[in-house]
């Protein structure tokens, strides 16, 4: 007869399967979404209408609208239009594009609040325009926009979870699975720890990030 050790390591175990498939929408969605996001918040300060006016819109669509209803509508609509994906890179689209815009708003905000006397001086000096958004601009921009950042960061750990709805198998989904087969609680506490600990590796990251570009202050 199975202990109770042997029962619940193979619940861990198999929460830990579901978590690779947490991890991989958090880490993808993460480095696709940051860069893109950087973009659209550069067009958003361009002074090209159109690209600012699509912008604009794109941000206004992507906040406005619920995640699980942008996935629904990824997963269900697209198909219809020919354009058929993977349950994972669904899921990937519809994450990408939805943080990108949080965090578009998010590098826009930080590029706002560089004073536009530093890139008057700058150009003054004779500094490349890339220089000056290297050397000046970048690092005053990542010392505001940190915070925010840490904050969409970890609650695109916990967003995750809406992935169920495509029936993947992701942390949450492997452990409602295994409770409601075992009627045993503890799969939940078990997903609860490893929210938990992902969440307390990236604020401890993000505060060091924090101290690192604190010396940046004016």
């Amino acid at each position: 007869m199975e202990s109770l050790f042997e029962k619940y390591l193979d619940m861990t175990l198999l929460i830990c399967k579901g978590a690779g498939i947490t991890l991989e929408i958090f880490i993808v969605t993460l480095v696709l979404s940051l860069p893109i996001g950087g973009l659209a918040a550069l067009g958003k300060l361009s002074t090209f209408k159109p690209l600012r006016y699509l912008m604009e819109f794109y941000v206004w669509i992507m906040r406005g609208t619920p995640l699980m209803l942008q996935l629904l509508f990824v997963y269900y609509a697209l198909p219809v239009v020919g354009i058929k994906l993977s349950d994972i890179s669904a899921a990937l689209l519809a994450f990408t594009l939805n943080y990108a815009a949080y965090f578009a708003e998010i590098f826009r905000s930080g590029l706002q609040a560089i004073p536009r006397g530093q890139f008057e001086a700058a150009k003054v000096l004779g500094l490349p325009h890339w220089h000056t958004m290297k050397r000046i601009v970048f690092p005053q921009v990542l010392r505001i926009v940190l915070p925010p950042i840490s904050n969409e960061t970890i609650n695109l750990v916990k967003d995750t979870s809406l992935i169920y709805i495509l029936a993947m198998n992701d942390l949450l989904r492997v452990a409602r699975t295994i409770v409601q087969r075992e009627f045993d609680m503890t799969p939940f506490v078990i997903a609860a720890v490893f929210y938990l600990a992902m969440t307390a590796i990236l604020t401890w990251a993000f505060k060091k990030l924090e101290a690192y570009y604190g010396k940046y202050d004016a």
